[in-house]
Formats: structure tokens, sequence, C-alpha cells
């Protein structure tokens, strides 16, 4: 259903009809990890994904430049030293800062929304990469997404 200008929007999508895009990788020894999401909604007032992350991939400390809700589908993560299984809901207020985040053994399946900008502010980069070191994981370069003009470039 095509939409109507100046009229509210009514949409129903299926992540199974979305792609996955890669959107961090690590390399852990000989085995590439990496954070995949789908896009369900991604507009300047709402972002929605759904995200799954492999196992052991870890992700900095870092916050949003908008509130942010993360609910575990399925798996675990963990997040500082707090443990978060299946039916966690995590809450984000912009400004505030989380993490770093590990997923478990199994990897971890989240449905994340962020209401407004959703590009993530790393909170300390020497201290991740001391992280990552101190595991022996080397991080790799972003992968290349193709995101709307009115996010900007990449910066995490």
């Amino acid at each position: 259903m095509a939409a109507v200008p100046g009229e509210p929007r009514f949409e129903i999508r299926h992540v199974d009809d979305l792609a996955w895009s890669e959107v961090k990788a690590q390399q852990h020894g000989d085995r590439r990890v990496s954070v995949w999401e789908k896009f369900v909604e991604l507009t300047p007032e709402l972002t929605v994904i759904y995200a799954r992350y492999d196992p052991g991939v870890i992700v900095e400390r870092h916050g949003h430049r908008s509130d942010h809700l993360v609910f575990v589908l399925d798996g675990e993560i963990t997040v500082g030293d707090r443990r978060c299984g299946t039916g966690t809901h995590i809450l984000l207020e912009e400004g505030a800062t989380f993490g770093p985040l590990v997923a478990g053994a199994d990897g971890a399946t989240l449905y994340e929304v962020m209401m407004g900008d959703p590009r993530a502010v790393p909170a300390d980069k020497a201290e991740f990469a001391a992280l990552l070191a101190s595991h022996g994981i080397d991080e790799l370069p972003n992968p290349p997404l193709d995101l709307p003009d009115w996010l900007g470039p990449r910066t995490d």
C-alpha cells in the first residue's frame, strides 16, 4: 500500500523480507564474528532494528543520540557485568552509556528501538582497544552500509 502524503502511515513488514547488513566485524583468532542488523524502520524520528550478534562478539561501551530500547529475544548478552538473557529489557536514555556488550556462547538476537538519531557515541575508544587486545581480538573496519543521507557519514 502506497503512503498518501500528509496521511498517517500504516505499514506491515516481516523480518524475513528484510536483508541482513553486517555492521561491525572482528577477528577472533581464525574466526570472523559480526553484528548483523535488519533495518525494520529507519527514519529521522524512529529506528527499529532486528539484530543478531555472533557468539563472543564485543561491542564497545557507548551511548546513542536518542533514547534507546533493547529487548533480548534469544540468547544472551552481558552488559558490563550484568548477564541479560532472553526476555531482558534494557532502557538507555539519551546521554547514558552502556557496555561493553558481549554476546554469549550461542550469540544473541535483539530487538532495538531508537526514538530519534540512532548514531552511536563511543564512550572510550582507548578502553575498547585495550579490552579487545586483552582477548586477542582484532577490530576489523566497519563494513560499508547503504544508509540514508540524513545520517551523515559513519563515525562509530
